[in-house]
């Protein structure tokens, strides 16, 4: 699907699809394209778009290279379509001087914000290297209220894991309380990655000679454009500072919670040991009174069976009354 925006009074405008040429079109949005969109987008504007196979490459100088005039850049964007569900996938950005073309196999939610906040909001694209940008910044701000809600969660998960009661089925919880560790160990491990790549492409956006950000543009536009590189480098420099401590959090947690299934069960195997140590002194009394010799003298004894029975009582009591004292119950 083939998406164009062009700005009209500092908005971001939706234009027909026949606009792609036209000096118009701000943002040319590439949404799972077919071959046939992906030839009409590079006759109107003569570039190459890249192949869904080429934007898996993992070289950084198969995301990060210039051709003929244009910029290429390819980075790992997130998209969460629900709390449980997160994609990760690449997104190659061709950025020219007065246009920017995106191609993406996926539904990042930061676009779709993006081109709703522009359309609502005036700004101040600067061509191409503008509108990549603030669609670069849209993303970040993306990433940052997911690393946002996911703090808040892991509070919440390292409450639940050190809490002093011990409410029943707490086995479940603590399965439970795994699963969410592990969820948030995915997540945080995607939003490292895209994090490493969106600060390689500032980076790389940084060093390379680009014509919008070149001394021929007009200078307060240029400006503005260094501007947005030098806060969008310091938001993501400081994202991944925040995904690197809940990194360290989240193993914590894991540990805490496999040392807190560790207690659980040896509680179980401690219970069990005492109730065999409990039984075990009747079970030899009865073993012993059960055997089939001749000469027994207590077998002939009119209370012979009540003190049987009371030994057994008073083996089974006595070791009781003393864990009990010491706490091992």
């Amino acid at each position: 699907m083939i998406s164009v925006y062009g700005e009209n009074d500092g908005l971001l405008t939706l234009l027909d699809p026949a606009d792609i040429a036209s000096d118009r079109a701000l943002w040319i949005d590439l949404e799972f394209p077919t071959k046939d969109e992906e030839a009409l987008v590079e006759a109107a504007l003569l570039i190459n778009i890249p192949t869904r196979e080429d934007m898996q490459e993992i070289e950084n100088s198969s995301r990060l290279y210039t051709e003929s005039g244009a910029l290429f850049l390819t980075a790992q964007i997130l998209a969460t379509h629900e709390p449980a569900l997160t994609e990760i996938s690449p997104v190659t950005f061709v950025v020219l001087p007065q246009k920017m073309v995106t191609v993406h196999y996926h539904r990042p939610g930061s676009f779709a914000y993006f081109a709703k906040w522009a359309a609502a909001n005036k700004i101040v694209p600067g061509g191409g290297t503008g509108a990549l940008l603030y669609l670069l910044e849209s993303v970040v701000d993306r990433l940052a209220d997911v690393l946002e809600s996911e703090a808040r969660k892991q509070d919440a998960l390292s409450t639940a894991i050190f809490a002093a009661h011990r409410p029943k089925g707490k086995t479940d919880t603590l399965a439970a309380v795994l699963q969410r560790i592990g969820r948030s160990e995915d997540l945080n491990c995607k939003i490292g990655e895209s994090l490493g790549t969106l600060w390689r492409l500032a980076g790389y956006l940084a060093a390379v000679p680009v014509p919008a950000l070149a001394k021929g543009k007009a200078d307060k536009s240029a400006a503005h454009d260094r501007l947005l590189l030098k806060t969008l480098q310091r938001d993501v420099a400081s994202l991944r500072e925040v995904a690197d401590t809940q990194s360290v959090k989240i193993r914590f947690q894991l540990d805490a919670t496999l040392g807190v299934i560790n207690i659980r069960q040896s509680d179980v195997v401690k219970v069990f040991s005492v109730v065999a140590f409990v039984f075990l002194p009747p079970t030899l009394i009865a073993s012993i009174y059960g055997m089939n010799f001749a000469v027994m003298p207590e077998l002939q004894w009119r209370w012979g069976y009540p003190m049987a029975v009371g030994m057994m009582v008073l083996s089974a009591v006595i070791p009781t009354i003393i864990f009990r004292w010491k706490k091992w119950l």
